[in-house]
């Protein structure tokens, strides 16, 4: 208690001379720094450009490379940003959001290894809490290693710990994290500083105040990593008195984030030293010494900060070199967008117009078969009509029964004979009718049904035209005489060809510099070609690739042929020379 109130009167006595000094000195400008203190970076001239055309320059730089400072998860600028294995970076919080939702608990880190709000000032904080006794991260990770202990998201008694996997949102991969989850990854302290450094440029945020002035508070001119706080000119000299240790404390710029001196070792919270090549993550000490490290190639820090940043340099030299060549391709990209644009609406008229071709295709035979049904119709609705009427007349009172039954009275023998000769026809045919009474027509009209299965498999198989696949040398069929004899094949389902392209070269020549020349022979029909008057005991690489409508397909795979060596001329006796028939065997191919 008596060390609380003496601390309690030593910040009024402060407080009331800063009321003084400020009262006594309205207009004093800020001091510089001490000389006995390291030189803030705020004080330390970046490069000698002066005028509003070098702060409109940083201005328009910075802002440019805003896209480059936002979080993938949250669309933020970065908040204590952690490393993830495949080098993509993500904000801390949003790393815990994210394994929360996929059902990981317990992994998300020590929230309290760094705090998250400036009101944890060297005044607010509890001094209980500085002389808590942490557990050793050794002899944690021991226990975990034998399989002793639990904690989140591990079984009691589990041979195998749990492997944590982290959705990347930039490679849209998953990455593990080991079974020490986000508390094993690094935090990017580089990235931490570039995006300090932007919201300064910029003035995103608006400005820091002082945490331990009376308010209204001043605008914050120091910050310390220390203290874990920001203060004015005159608060940092009054909690920094001369002759103390926090005197030696080193001034920053002020922040709302404050970082670690360095990056610290996840596993054993000590600062790392080395690098290791075989996992390409950065070490301590111990680390060096345990047995997963063991074999391993690992370097000084310093070794690999050289290498890595004369690489960086000389490849943002080469970049910044050729700003012309950057700028000609960025132009030959939008006019590829452009064309890209033309091309598309051409293809959509195409497509439109071959659809709409198919649609008058159909209407057309819609028509001639709606037609053919209609004659058929008309056809079998006459006869019909023709039944009815016929039958119609065999009704008692119909004018055929009249006609018979007027006719039976004729008592003339020799003219009802004749009358009755032609009735006793039509009579007998309409007796016939009515035993063997049928339909003239049938009403079905199953024969007109149409089989469109064929049809529409192949409408919905209508898909755009594929290049043709790589050919198939023929290995049996191709040779090497005094000609060579090429022969290929297609793919079983793959898109034809409407004729091919034959690329042939020496490999027995001494190489030119610049990209390999093939000689070439275009528009080749069918699938085979001859190549006359090759050299003689010479090396010949070919391929082929087919074309169609779509284009160009991929090349086959290479054939080497060797051709015959030259004849041997020999002379025999007297001035005749006799020529050698050479023994020349067929080569067979070799595919590479």
């Amino acid at each position: 208690m008596a060390e609380g109130e003496d601390m309690q009167t030593f910040t009024s006595i402060m407080d009331a001379l800063v009321r003084i000094s400020r009262r006594c000195q309205p207009c004093s400008p800020p001091p510089l720094p001490s000389p006995s203190l390291p030189v803030p970076p705020s004080f330390v001239s970046a490069a000698p450009l002066t005028g509003m055309a070098a702060k409109r320059g940083t201005k328009t730089s910075m802002k440019n490379m805003e896209k480059e400072l936002l979080c993938p998860v949250c669309q933020e600028m970065y908040k204590q940003p952690l490393v993830l294995p495949c080098t993509h970076n993500v904000c801390q919080a949003c790393a815990r959001e994210v394994l929360g939702q996929q059902g990981y608990i317990g992994h998300g880190g020590d929230p309290s290894s760094e705090p998250t709000s400036p009101a944890s000032t060297p005044s607010t904080r509890s001094p209980r809490l500085s002389r808590r006794t942490l557990p050793k991260p050794d002899r944690l990770d021991r226990l975990l290693k034998s399989g002793f202990g639990t904690y989140p998201g591990r079984k009691r008694g589990a041979l195998h710990p749990q492997t944590i996997l982290f959705p990347c949102p930039a490679c849209q991969g998953d990455v593990e994290l080991g079974e020490r989850g986000l508390s094993g990854l690094f935090r990017n302290l580089t990235l931490e500083r570039v995006v300090e450094r932007y919201r300064q440029s910029v003035s995103v945020g608006g400005a820091i105040l002082c945490q331990l002035c009376k308010p209204p508070p001043l605008e914050a001119t120091k910050g310390c990593s220390e203290c874990r706080a920001t203060f004015c000119n005159e608060c940092f000299k009054l909690f920094h008195p001369w002759g103390t240790q926090k005197a030696q404390h080193e001034p920053t710029l002020p922040t709302l984030s404050f970082r670690p001196k360095g990056l610290m070792c996840p596993d054993h919270k000590e600062e790392v030293t080395h690098y290791c090549k075989t996992c390409q993550r950065l070490v301590c000490q111990l680390c060096r010494v345990r047995r997963t490290h063991s074999g391993h190639k690992i370097t000084p820090v310093l070794s690999a900060y050289q290498a890595l940043k004369d690489k960086l340099t000389k490849s943002l030299a080469y970049i910044l070199g050729n700003q012309d060549t950057v700028q000609t391709q960025i132009c030959e990209l939008e006019e590829t967008i452009r064309h890209t644009e033309v091309s598309g609406q051409q293809a959509k008229e195409e497509v439109s117009q071959l659809v709409r071709g198919l649609g008058a295709v159909l209407e057309e035979k819609r028509s001639s078969l709606l037609q053919a049904i209609e004659e058929c119709q008309q056809e079998r609705l006459s006869r019909l009509s023709a039944q009815i009427h016929e039958h119609q007349s065999l009704l008692d009172g119909s004018g055929l029964v009249g006609y018979a039954q007027e006719v039976l009275k004729e008592t003339d023998q020799p003219c009802f004979v004749q009358a009755a000769k032609q009735l006793h026809n039509r009579i007998a045919r309409a007796t016939e009718a009515l035993q063997t009474f049928r339909p003239a027509a049938s009403s079905s009209f199953r024969h007109c049904q149409l089989d469109v299965g064929r049809e529409m498999k192949l409408l919905t198989e209508l898909n755009f035209l594929r290049v043709p696949e790589a050919p198939v040398i023929d290995t049996q069929r191709t040779f090497a005489y005094d000609q060579i004899f090429l022969c290929w094949r297609l793919p079983p389902h793959s898109p034809p060809a409407w004729h091919y392209t034959v690329e042939f070269r020496r490999t027995d020549v001494p190489a030119q510099p610049g990209p390999t020349r093939w000689q070439r022979r275009e528009e080749v029909r069918g699938t085979s070609a001859l190549l006359e008057n090759p050299d003689t005991g010479s090396v010949y690489v070919l391929r082929v690739r087919g074309c169609n409508k779509a284009g160009y397909g991929e090349y086959s795979e290479d054939v080497h042929l060797h051709t015959p060596p030259a004849p041997d001329m020999t002379r025999t006796a007297g001035t005749t020379a006799v020529q050698k028939t050479p023994q020349w065997r067929p080569c067979r191919p070799s595919l590479s």
